[in-house]
């Protein structure tokens, strides 16, 4: 099975369009858990326990993994998910981006070592970055297009031609990256005409879109901008909004009910 292919069973499945980001903060946990690789992981396997039936994706950010030295415990977390949560698709926040020989180690670290089902690139050193990650047909490469951080606007927007950057970067994405039918892209929530935009590009391709919750992107603009024409076509992230909802022993419960939250107000605006 294609990553595309477990990602639209699982929208269906679990008739949302909402990814967790599992951004593990040693200084964030509840209080009643150690700051180790012991409290970690009983953090995320309480938090995928409790939203396994309500996400249509998971995303660990390596970031804060290896900040901590914590590789291993994603190693396990992923390992988690698979076990209780096989449906649900892993896509791994690592925004790799490198030279031919190095990119390809990078590949290997994803799907070989972690075996993610798809993860994050930066295309901003061309095609030939990508092709290592292109070629497992079978996994997603989602490429950073128009990204949430307030700084996004400071090379994304430049024109080329009278076109700013990112659209010729969907444009590329949709017209020669995606052969495999296996790209996807990230487009902010805070962006909402951007994402119209990215949509009307690219078509059906899946968008992965943060800046929910936390960074303050508006669900229902974003859900119009770049739904498809069958109400999926996103995968909506939230990470602290979800994660650190409690940090009293009700967490899990928590994270639960701020998931089901996130995951009704998507879903009133999907077929409007």
């Amino acid at each position: 099975m294609t990553f595309i292919e477990k990602l639209e069973q699982s929208w269906e499945r679990s008739n949302s369009l909402v990814c967790v980001g599992l951004d593990p903060d040693l200084g964030r946990l509840p209080a009643h858990l150690s700051r180790d690789a012991a409290g970690v992981l009983a953090f995320h396997r309480a938090i995928i326990d409790a939203t396994r039936d309500l996400v249509c994706a998971y995303k660990p950010q390596i970031a804060y993994f290896a900040a901590a030295g914590l590789e291993d415990v994603l190693l396990a977390t992923i390992a988690h998910i698979r076990e209780h949560a096989p449906h649900v698709p892993i896509i791994l926040d690592a925004k790799r981006g490198d030279i031919g020989s190095t990119a390809e180690q990078y590949a290997l670290e994803a799907f070989t070592r972690y075996g993610a089902d798809a993860v994050t690139v930066n295309p901003y050193m061309g095609s030939d970055t990508l092709e290592p990650f292109l070629r497992y047909r079978d996994r997603g490469v989602v490429v950073l297009c128009r990204t949430s951080n307030p700084g996004a606007g400071d090379f994304q927007d430049l024109e080329i031609n009278g076109r700013p950057l990112y659209e010729l970067v969907a444009e590329r994405a949709a017209t020669q990256w995606n052969a495999a039918g296996n790209c996807l892209l990230v487009v902010g929530a805070t962006w909402p005409q951007q994402l119209a935009r990215v949509r009307a590009i690219v078509g059906d391709m899946p968008l992965l879109v943060p800046g929910v919750g936390a960074q303050g992107g508006d669900v229902e603009q974003l859900v119009r901008a770049g739904r498809t024409a069958r109400g999926t076509g996103l995968l909506v992230n939230s990470s602290r909004a979800i994660l650190y909802a409690s940090r009293g022993s009700d967490f899990a419960s928590a994270a639960r009910a701020a998931t089901i939250e996130l995951q009704q107000l998507i879903n009133r605006y999907r077929q409007d």
